[in-house]
């Protein structure tokens, strides 16, 4: 039967994301709107993310942190096309944006000496292939799979070369090793909630060294430069931002931050990110048209749960019917208020998606389950299955 009672908040998407319990628009009426970003309230309130963020995930004090242009690919790119080419490269990939880094690099960048280790969706390469000598490239979330980087471990601390982590649906909902990382990327719009549009990008000083020692052999548009005369620009880190950033999106982000920090910072984004995916394990344990696409626990993401359709119905159907199913089932929630946006990725293989970062209340998931039930018991009777 049709269920009853309806999530409070709907909204399961991977990007942009929910906002944090209890947001309004009135959060924001403190804004600096109309006034520069150089001004001293515009760039106070630039360097109040810079110093929030450093302090809730626990960034050393010499690691700095900048707000970039073009949310975290605009980050990314920045880091790959300013720092890559000074050696080889190792570039982890088992999801879509994985994938895109490799095309970039292989394509734009045109880098020869490449080594790229792939892996299914559901799965991740072995990362212990990396070679320490040589620059490494990887996201750590896979948000289009659900499969995560397990730990740092395959990291060497006497590394030769840079690691550059695409790290957005990750950073605030996981622990990462800072000291591993010499290039981390995000966007405000994943486990924060915020708006896009705004990337933040952490250089290690070994990857501020390669800035001020490294000129790439290719042309850097303007928005990409980190360096000018052989010195990092050190107002990009300080909130100057190299181009016009909106206030209001700015304001959105220290709203999202003064929240993180009131459940607890770090600890506690983690716990309600690992509670809610808690939660989905729960209900795929006891239902039998479903599991996840990461079939390893130790693998599986605490932001964008991925799940396949095992249901015999499902197996049953061509190509084409197996990718219309799942759509079918997202239309039906979405008409009835029940859920949005929880189709998979395009690239992925057909399933469904789930945000579970910590901006989503578990018991939302909870109201959400019987509904994934009744779509699919919905669909399967449309087929006649």
């Amino acid at each position: 039967m049709k269920p009853q009672a309806l999530p409070a908040d709907p909204r399961f998407s991977s990007g942009p994301c929910a906002k944090r319990p209890n947001w309004t628009i009135e959060n924001l009426k403190n804004a600096s709107l109309g006034r520069s970003h150089r001004s001293a309230e515009g760039k106070a309130k630039l360097a109040e993310v810079i110093t929030r963020s450093r302090a809730i995930l626990g960034i050393p004090d010499d690691w700095r942190i900048g707000i970039v242009p073009a949310s975290d690919t605009g980050a990314f790119e920045m880091a790959m096309w300013s720092l890559l080419g000074a050696r080889g490269v190792d570039v982890f990939a088992w999801e879509s944006f994985g994938a895109g880094w490799v095309t970039d690099i292989e394509k734009q960048l045109r880098i020869e000496d490449l080594r790229k280790f792939a892996a299914d969706y559901g799965e991740v390469p072995a990362f212990d292939q990396a070679d320490p000598d040589r620059d490494a490239v990887f996201t750590w979330n896979g948000t289009t799979s659900g499969a995560r980087v397990p730990n740092g471990d395959w990291i060497r601390d006497d590394r030769a070369g840079l690691t550059l982590c695409d790290a957005t649906s990750a950073v605030f909902a996981m622990d990462l090793p800072w000291q591993k990382l010499d290039v981390t990327t995000w966007s405000w719009q994943k486990v924060m909630g915020g708006e896009a549009q705004h990337g933040m990008i952490v250089l290690s000083p070994r990857a501020v060294e390669r800035l001020e020692s490294y000129t790439p052999p290719w042309p850097l548009p303007k928005i990409f430069r980190m360096a000018a005369g052989g010195k990092l620009i050190e107002g990009i880190f300080r909130g100057e931002t190299i181009n016009t950033p909106s206030m209001l999106c700015v304001e959105d982000a220290i709203d999202g931050l003064l929240w993180a920090e009131s459940v607890g910072g770090l600890a506690g984004l983690m716990a309600r990110s690992e509670g809610n995916l808690a939660a989905i394990a729960n209900w795929v344990g006891r239902t039998g048209w479903v599991d996840f696409l990461v079939a390893d626990e130790a693998l599986r993401s605490c932001t964008s749960v991925c799940l396949k359709i095992v249901a015999p119905w499902f197996e049953a159907l061509d190509a084409d019917a197996r990718a219309a199913a799942p759509k079918r089932m997202v239309k039906l929630l979405e008409d009835e208020g029940a859920g949005y946006d929880l189709d998979g990725y395009r690239d992925a293989p057909p399933g469904l998606r789930v945000w579970a970062g910590a901006t989503v209340e578990k018991a939302d998931l909870e109201a959400l389950f019987p509904w994934l039930d009744w779509a699919a018991e919905t669909v399967a009777e449309e087929l006649g299955a």
